[in-house]
């Protein structure tokens, strides 16, 4: 564990934006699933990226992985009871239950930190009526049985992993199914970004009005269109993540000059929705070809629909903490049941650096124009909380000082060194 203290500093340069955390989870997943040689590529060293790894080398998946390349060679999936160790990774467990239901595979489920009380009740009462038994409410629990097809029901604002793991598991069924959602959909983009990447591989969904329709019998196969390279096969690139590329953007628009590269412009990350939404703030932000720029400008405050972005929330806070007048964060109640309660963990961090946050039930109004003065920020376990006051210490008065930085490692472990990169001061404070 550490600390770290980050002092004032200006913040420029070119970065390369990291592997897209929501982009590798599904290739890899798919990669695994249609039993050919192929390498995905990058893949970050994040805790969570080692998770979805580990899951499903414990299922059954054959790999190498080299530096940012896994090279996957056909799977044998376990028919003996797996274990199967999903750490602080909610996508590894939401994605890889209803795939290793599917399979046929025992399997004993654990995780750490806050997983084993994030909601996931809505997705296993699903599987309970298609064949699936569990041995317990929540985490650890054991699984056995083979999942069924049929009509799936699941609410569409509780979380769209559930989505997502259906749908990667309905597809291996033989029968066809449906999932129907009882309540409209939030994060809409990253259920579209599932369906890219299952299309890529062949995988046919289709659009109903109220939910998804999956034919049965269906066979996960090479894209068509990947390059192949020699040593690694046909190779299926992941794009840059514009979650995690939103810390630079709000950082520039702040008080920096920051050029992007690797970015999709045309990506279907709802997280891209930064741009628009930095713009709102009156950011001055444009391409250039390939690089995205950003750069200091007279931010005003604004209106913030959290529901298709929950996971810029914690930055967006910061950002409106150093804009003129009031930003509102609302629809966003999901986000008490993330990594921390991010609503009271972002209220708190705002403050303890001397800004002015009313928290509610579902929505945060930030009061700014002041700026942030610094003193001590609690990383709350939480690593979007931990960058967040990162980049807000760039441009505080004063220090910052961040406990239980090292939070970063679960989706961006090089995020301090990226920091330094662009001119940041940071000092790191062992705590034994």
């Amino acid at each position: 564990m550490f600390d770290t203290i980050i002092s004032p500093a200006a913040l420029s340069g070119n970065i390369q934006a990291p592997p897209s955390k929501s982009a590798a989870h599904r290739a890899l997943i798919c990669a695994a699933l249609c039993g050919e040689c192929c390498t995905v590529k990058p893949i970050s060293g994040s805790a969570d990226m080692a998770a979805t790894l580990g899951v499903l080398q414990a299922m059954g998946a054959q790999f190498q992985q080299q530096a940012e390349a896994v090279r996957f060679s056909p799977a044998v999936w376990a028919k003996e009871p797996a274990a199967l160790f999903c750490g602080e990774s909610g996508s590894t467990l939401r994605f890889l239950l209803p795939v290793a239901a599917a399979l046929g595979i025992p399997a004993a489920f654990s995780g750490a930190g806050r997983l084993p009380d994030r909601p996931i009740g809505a997705l296993t009462e699903q599987m309970r009526l298609h064949g699936v038994s569990f041995s317990g409410e929540k985490l650890p629990f054991q699984i056995s049985g083979r999942l069924t097809a049929g009509e799936y029901a699941l609410p569409g604002n509780i979380s769209s992993q559930f989505v997502t793991g259906l749908l990667f598991a309905l597809p291996l069924l033989q029968k066809a199914s449906v999932i129907r959602l009882t309540t409209p959909l939030e994060s809409a983009g990253y259920i579209d970004l599932t369906i890219q990447i299952l299309s890529s591989f062949g995988i046919r969904i289709g659009h109903i009005p109220d939910g998804f329709s999956i034919p049965g019998g269906q066979r996960y196969r090479l894209p068509e269109k990947a390059a192949s390279l020699p040593g690694l096969g046909t190779v299926i690139p992941v794009e840059g993540d514009w979650s995690n590329a939103a810390f630079w953007i709000c950082a520039a628009a702040i008080g920096g000059d920051v050029r992007l590269a690797g970015l999709d412009r045309y990506s279907t990350q709802g997280d891209c929705a930064i741009l628009e939404i930095v713009k709102q703030f009156g950011g001055d932000i444009r391409w250039e070809g390939d690089l995205l720029h950003c750069r200091a400008s007279r931010l005003c405050g604004c209106r913030i629909d959290a529901g298709p972005v929950p996971d810029l929330v914690p930055i967006l806070a910061v950002t409106g903490a150093f804009a003129e007048g009031d930003t509102e964060i609302y629809n966003a109640a999901r986000l008490r049941i993330k990594e921390s309660d991010r609503l009271a963990a972002v209220r708190q961090l705002v403050c303890s650096l001397g800004g002015d946050v009313e928290e509610y039930p579902d929505r945060l109004v930030i009061h700014g124009g002041k700026g942030l003065r610094g003193g001590h920020a609690d990383g709350a376990n939480d690593h979007r909380i931990v960058m967040s006051a990162a980049v807000a210490g760039a441009f505080c008065r004063e220090p910052v000082r961040i406990a239980g930085a090292q939070a970063v490692e679960k989706s961006y472990p090089d995020f301090f060194m990226k920091l330094i990169d662009l001119g940041g001061r940071c000092d790191v404070i062992q705590m034994g």
